[in-house]
């Protein structure tokens, strides 16, 4: 039997090494992927070396049959219903407000905050049915409180995968069912790298531990939130950030 996730993303950044980090702690893994099978086979690959039993589907998180079917085939995996669900899954566009379209406003929005209310809905009502409880966390951002020029459709996405994660966490609670939020700050991906070859430095210089954070840094985290240690802890907003998102703006030289 054991432990059961679902991990939404997981084919590349942070739910890339959610999956390893989860498989290695001994959780059957299921995680989600839109048109990346290649990718999808090398995560199996990495965490199956540490004996972990992972299966990837084909899932599209603002789809609401979509994410019904992904739901249903995953608990007949595991061969019950999920004890904790990641949802990781989100994309990031750049764009001025004024020169933001609609299509890419949509798309944002339907993938992150949309997604994130599918995919609790769906597995929330399979955990209430098992009644054992579960751990829901979502992956939030800097964005969740702090205005971000250029990302509006971001940012509004974030906040309100914030907001949402206290109202699930108020109407989950009576079930036993925890759900939180991990906000990251500057991480090192595959996709930040792509957006600024000398990201790591540019954070780096800023963030009170004076470096940027790596998946393994949230990895932790999430793990925490999703075990019996975390058991009375739900509602909440964990910042793991280096403390770039904590400091206050200071207008003198330090």
């Amino acid at each position: 039997m054991g432990r059961h996730a679902i991990i939404t993303g997981g084919s590349s950044g942070i739910g890339r090494y959610l999956v390893s980090a989860f498989a290695s702690a001994g959780y059957n893994v299921a995680f989600t992927h839109v048109d990346q099978s290649a990718a999808a086979d090398e995560v199996i690959g990495e965490a199956g070396a540490s004996g972990g039993h992972v299966r990837a589907f084909s899932s599209d998180v603002g789809d609401g049959e979509a994410v019904s079917r992904l739901m249903d085939e995953a608990s007949d995996w595991f061969g019950d219903a999920p004890d904790v669900l990641v949802n990781n899954a989100g994309i990031q566009t750049w764009s001025p407000l004024l020169d933001l379209s609609e299509e890419r406003w949509d798309a944002v929005i339907r993938t992150n905050l949309k997604g994130c209310f599918l995919n609790t809905r769906e597995a929330g009502k399979r955990m209430v049915a098992a009644g054992k409880g579960g751990s829901i966390i979502n992956i939030g951002s800097g964005c969740n409180k702090h205005a971000f020029p250029g990302l509006v459709d971001y940012t509004a996405s974030k906040g309100g995968v914030e907001q949402f994660t206290k109202v699930a966490a108020v109407e989950l609670g009576p079930h036993g069912i925890r759900v939180n939020c991990v906000a990251p700050g500057a991480i090192e991906t595959e996709r930040t790298l792509a957006e600024a070859q000398d990201y790591g430095e540019t954070w780096g210089r800023v963030t009170p531990l004076r470096r940027v954070g790596t998946p393994a840094d949230i990895a932790g985290p999430v793990l925490f939130l999703a075990g019996e240690q975390a058991g009375f802890i739900t509602g909440q907003t964990l910042w793991v950030d280096g403390g770039v998102f904590t400091q206050a703006f200071w207008p003198y030289q330090q």
